[in-house]
Formats: C-alpha cells, sequence, structure tokens
C-alpha cells in the first residue's frame, strides 16, 4: 500500500510535500535544454520555466542588471557621488553593524578610494543604535564633510536626517529597507523599497543593501565616463568586489534568484582568486580549504564579521574587508574569530534561558515571545532565529536595557513580520522597528512589553488563522539510489549558489536499505545505503543520534526507509564519489 505523505508525520516530526509541476512541462523543458528530467523538475518547482531557464543557470550581469537609473533617484544621487569625486568633496558614509552593513560601506569605500579620495567612515556600536545618529553627523561635520551617504540604513531615519539637511550637509541614501509613505527629507533615497517605486523589474526589490551600492557605483562610473574623468585617472575595474557583494548578499538572506544570483555566482568566483586581504584571511583563519560556496559565506564567514556588531567592534568588518596589507588583515581576522567564539557562548547562554521560560511557562498565543534583564542584545536576532527553527512559530527576542528594550523577530511562511513591526510601531506601541518578511529589529519602553505581545499575538491570530503552523518539508523530486552518480552530481550543482529563495534542492530517497549504521563525532549517524535496483551511496545525519529518526536509523540494519535529504559530492581524501545528507525519514 503506497503512503500517503500528506497525511502521514515523519520520524522527525514533520509533513511530507511534494511540488507537482506539470510532468509535460518539465519534459518539454528537459528535452530543450538538454538537462535531467529531475533537474528541470526543480526548476519548474521554483517557478523556472522558458527563456528563464538559462539565465538561471548561467546567470550574468550584463544580461541581469537593467540601466541603475531604473530605480527612483538614482541618477540624481549618481551625478551628485560623481560632482564630490571630480571636485575631492569630504565624502562621508555610515553603515550598519552587520554583515550587509560592512560590505556595502566596504564596497563603496574601495571605489572612492581607488579614485583618490578617503571617505569618512562610521560604523555605529549596537548600544549606540541602529542607523546613523546626530552625534555621528556632528562629528562629521567637525571633520568638514560635504556629502553623507548611509548604506543599509536611513530610509526610516527622519529627524536625524532632518538634522543633517537642516545643516547643510546634502545626504544620499543606499537602501533595502522596507519604507514608509513618507521619505526623509535629503538629497535622494536610493531605496528598490520605495513604494512609489516601479514594478518593471521586481528582482531589484529583493537586493541586500550591497546590491544597492554596487549599482550605484555601475551609475557612478559610467557618469565619471561620461564627464572625461578617466582621461586623466585610471578606470577601476568594477568586477574586483563582486566577492563582497556576494557575501553581503547571502549573509542578509535575500532571495538568490535574478540579479542576486548573478552577484553571487560571479562574486564567489571573484573570492576564490583570493584578492582581497581581509576575505583572505579570514577563508585562512576559518580553515576553508576548497573554493568558497554560498555556505561558507553564511555559516563560517558571515558570522564571524557579524560577531564585531555583536559583542566586539562594530568597525572590525569594514577594516577587514578594506584592508590592504596581508598583516593587518591576518591580526583583524584573529580578533574576529575570538569575538565569535565568545558571541557562541553568550547565545547558548541566552538560548537555555529562552526556552527555559517558554517551556515552563503556558503561551497565550501561537509565537515564542521571551525578554531578559542580562541578554546581549548582540545575540538576540540568533536566538530568535533558532526559537523559530525549534518551535516552528514567529519569535521575538528582547534584551531589556538601561534606557530602552531592544528585540529581534524571527517569522514563519505566511507571516510578514516586517509589516507587522511597522504597524506596531504606527500605533505607537514601539518607539523604532523595521526589517523585512522573514526578520525584523525593533525597540520600545518596558512598560509596553504587554501591550506589544497581546498586538503581535492577535496580529499572528489573525494572519494566520487558517494556516497550520505543523512544520512542513518541501521535497523537489525522488530518486532511486542506482540513479545517483557523480555526472548527477554535476548536473545538480548547476543550481547552486544556494541560499534563500533558491534552497539547496531537498530529495527524497525511495526505498534506501540500511546495510549498516554507526554513530560518529558528536552524535551523528552515518548510514551505508543500497537499493533493489542496484547501486550504494553513503549517508549522513547529524546531529540526530538521540532522536527518534537517529536510533530508528541506528536499528534499521535490513530495513527500507524513504530518506529524505540533499544529495551533495563527497571528495574526502581525493575521491569523487556522492553522499546523501538526511534530514528526515520514513519507514518504506
Amino acid at each position: 500500500m503506497e503512503i500517503d505523505f500528506a497525511s502521514h508525520k515523519s520520524l522527525n516530526g514533520n509533513i511530507w510535500k511534494f511540488l507537482a509541476p506539470d510532468d509535460r512541462t518539465v519534459e518539454m523543458a528537459a528535452q530543450k535544454y538538454n538537462i535531467p528530467f529531475l533537474i528541470a523538475k526543480i526548476l519548474a518547482g521554483r517557478n523556472i520555466y522558458g527563456d528563464d531557464i538559462p539565465d538561471f543557470l548561467n546567470p550574468k550581469l550584463q544580461n541581469l542588471m537593467p540601466d541603475p537609473y531604473v530605480l527612483k533617484d538614482m541618477e540624481k544621487a549618481a551625478v551628485r557621488i560623481a560632482e564630490a569625486i571630480i571636485n575631492s568633496q569630504k565624502i562621508a558614509i555610515i553603515g550598519d553593524y552587520d554583515v550587509d552593513g560592512a560590505t556595502s560601506s566596504s564596497v563603496l569605500r574601495l571605489f572612492l578610494e581607488s579614485l583618490g579620495l578617503q571617505p569618512l567612515i562610521h560604523i555605529p556600536e549596537r548600544d549606540e543604535g541602529y542607523g546613523p545618529s546626530i552625534k555621528a553627523i556632528d562629528d562629521f561635520i567637525a571633520c568638514g564633510a560635504e556629502l553623507l551617504i548611509t548604506v543599509d540604513c536611513g530610509t526610516t531615519a527622519f529627524d536625524v536626517l532632518d538634522y543633517a539637511t537642516q545643516h547643510n550637509l546634502p545626504t544620499i541614501i543606499l537602501d533595502h529597507h522596507q519604507a514608509e509613505e513618507k521619505l526623509p527629507n535629503v538629497y535622494a533615497v536610493v531605496n528598490p523599497k520605495r513604494l512609489d517605486e516601479e514594478n518593471d523589474y521586481p528582482y531589484l526589490k529583493y537586493m541586500a543593501a550591497v546590491g544597492v551600492a554596487f549599482m550605484t557605483i555601475v551609475a557612478v562610473n559610467r557618469h565619471l565616463r561620461d564627464q572625461g574623468f578617466y582621461k586623466d585617472h585610471n578606470e577601476p575595474d568594477l568586477k574586483q568586489w563582486l566577492d563582497l557583494v556576494a557575501l553581503g548578499t547571502v549573509c542578509d538572506v535575500v532571495p538568490l534568484l535574478g540579479l542576486n544570483r548573478a552577484f553571487v555566482r560571479q562574486g564567489l568566483t571573484v573570492m576564490a582568486h583570493r584578492q582581497n586581504a581581509g576575505i583572505k584571511a579570514l577563508i585562512d583563519k576559518s580553515s576553508i580549504n576548497e573554493a568558497p560556496t554560498s555556505y561558507h559565506l553564511g555559516y563560517i564567514l558571515g558570522p564571524r564579521i557579524n560577531a564585531g556588531g555583536r559583542v566586539g567592534d562594530s568597525s572590525l568588518g569594514n577594516k577587514l574587508l578594506c584592508c590592504k596589507n596581508d598583516f593587518e588583515a591576518a591580526s583583524i581576522a584573529e580578533k574576529l574569530d575570538g569575538f565569535n567564539t565568545q558571541r557562541k557562548e553568550i547565545e547558548a547562554y541566552v538560548l537555555l534561558q529562552a526556552m527555559e521560560i517558554l517551556e515552563g511557562t503556558p503561551q497565550k498565543y501561537p509565537m515564542a515571545f521571551v525578554y531578559g534583564n542580562d541578554w546581549h542584545q548582540g545575540v538576540i536576532g540568533i536566538v530568535a532565529g533558532k526559537l523559530r527553527e525549534r518551535y516552528n512559530l514567529p519569535s521575538f527576542v528582547m534584551s531589556i536595557e538601561p534606557d530602552e528594550i531592544k528585540g529581534s523577530a524571527r517569522s514563519v511562511p505566511g507571516l510578514d513580520v516586517g509589516a507587522l513591526i511597522m504597524k506596531a510601531k504606527e500605533q505607537g506601541i514601539l518607539t523604532k522597528g523595521g526589517g523585512h518578511i522573514m526578520a525584523a529589529g525593533f525597540s520600545l519602553e518596558e512598560n509596553r512589553i504587554e501591550d506589544f505581545r497581546k498586538f503581535a499575538g492577535e496580529y499572528i491570530e489573525q494572519t494566520m488563522q487558517n494556516k497550520t503552523l505543523t512544520p512542513i518539508l518541501e521535497i523537489d523530486g525522488s530518486i532511486d539510489i542506482s540513479a545517483v552518480a557523480p555526472e548527477f552530481i554535476d548536473k545538480l550543482e548547476s543550481l547552486a549558489p544556494y541560499g534563500s529563495g533558491n534552497p539547496e534542492p531537498r530529495l527524497m530517497l525511495t526505498n534506501a536499505l540500511i546495510t549498516k549504521a554507526t554513530i560518529v563525532g558528536s552524535g551523528h549517524v552515518r548510514c551505508f545505503l543500497t537499493s533493489l535496483n542496484g547501486g550504494s551511496l553513503k549517508a549522513m545525519a547529524f546531529r540526530c543520534a538521540d532522536n527518534e529518526m537517529g536510533k530508528a536509523l541506528l536499528n534499521g540494519s535490513g530495513q527500507s526507509f524513504n530518506l529524505v535529504g540533499s544529495l551533495r559530492r563527497d571528495n574526502w581524501q581525493g575521491h569523487n564519489q556522492a553522499q546523501f545528507i538526511i534530514d528526515d525519514a520514513m519507514r518504506a
């Protein structure tokens, strides 16, 4: 009897949902573009059809980047920045303290430095708060700044940027955060999420701030060329900074589709050449001994750069990425690695306390809502993400500071947490707030905690009333072990880079027979699999030896399972083999 996967929970408590694009459409795409049926099916499951397939499989900036001037205020901003360059004016840059802020400020800084300018840089510490501040504006004015550019911030900094305008410091905003109908009173606002933006290029709305910064230097560079600036100056090769664009794009968890996909694919190629001294030092410190992938950016390099802004020195990320000296770069990388170790320890402490609160107190609303007096604000975003993963609920984690409460939110599919935060801010419950569909940050006064709990809980109940919160594992397709070979892995890797909007394909191995299963490392389960149709395959299930799935696998010798996970290349000890990373299982 065939199992109805949609009505059965897996050994990990998930419901399996198979993406089911039209087989005829898939077959036509497979034949036209000479790709395996399963690859075409995965593409169709991600709404990649027809003429979009070549650009997806081979993304190039020349095909996917429109004229930068399609963004409102871009031409105005580009002309003003070019004017400042031509006249050697003092330019000041304010960034954010995360990876996107570090990379976007670095792209802009390196571009200006290549043309002989020495911009002023300010990356605020977390206790200073997100975005521009009056003190930073005053410091810039005192240093003779003639133009201010904010990157990855500024769209909702009305009062502070009004102050800059009143003090005759023209400001250009390069941002990607959700905008309000009202915009700050500044010289230009370049933000693909402006409410008055056109929708002719929908992928632009998904850019990280570093993507906006890169499009800006493309526009500025073109205007300088048109003005004859490069008759007396060397024109920089802008593609040399695509490694930074890739890093910021992956780490800001924006969809890796369209232009973002081209940024990351080509940026990874640049990064493999190890031209940036800071990235090279961080790669070496992290013991990455292969060409970097989006995984390395998101889970190894990014957290180390973020650690500076979380528990250390926020300026270190920008300093590292703009460093020209190998010795200095190695020293900064060493500091960031140490801060990352410290961050992990603090994060584990806060996570444990948050879980004890949630599991020890009845929760009225379908969300994880916690706060603590001694919780480091630098890790609350990570903890919110881990609570979301553990409980499959929208999560709000807050740190009670002496002057205010600072919080971070992470969402589940079907809930726009950025919209929730903006609504709470409009109603005066929050003092500050902003973010994206899946993540947001906010501030509030301590006496409004319960007001916010009630608002967020009722908002979630109303929004999610007809949607299940049972974890659903979406599966791209199924394959038999006999069909798995290194040649198929080659085809599968054409779908990389993976990340938000383009996750690593999740496949089901049908009727996989376990011949041997053992515990390796820190609670991992290694399996050897065969199929009735022939073939064999090595598989790994991480950190599961003590849960229901791990125990079933360890006691499953001679039994058949349907296994869900990812196929990857295994180059261990020079071999070129396929291996399967198990995410979930059901008895066949």
